[in-house]
C-alpha cells in the first residue's frame, strides 16, 4: 500500500528582505502554516494552507504572497 502525500494547492512566498519579524502573519494564520524563525517568518506547513491569504492581507510590509499553484 502506498502512502499518500498531501500536496499544497497554494504557494506561499515570503520576501525575507521585506519581513520585519512582527509575527502578525503567524498570529492570523488559522492553519498554523507559518512560524517565526528568529526574526523572520518561515513557511513550516505548506500543505495545510487553505488559501485564505490572511497572512498576505495582514502583513503591513507586503512581505507575503499567496497564490494558487496553477497561477504561478
Amino acid at each position: 500500500m502506498e502512502a499518500q502525500v498531501k500536496k499544497s494547492r497554494f504557494l506561499i512566498r515570503v520576501r525575507d528582505e521585506w519581513c520585519k519579524g512582527c509575527a502578525i502573519c503567524v498570529e492570523f494564520c488559522p492553519e498554523n502554516v507559518l512560524v517565526m524563525d528568529g526574526n523572520k517568518v518561515k513557511v513550516l506547513n505548506p500543505e495545510a494552507c487553505k488559501g485564505c491569504a490572511l497572512c498576505e492581507l495582514m502583513c503591513p510590509d507586503f512581505a507575503i504572497a499567496v497564490t494558487k499553484k496553477d497561477e504561478q
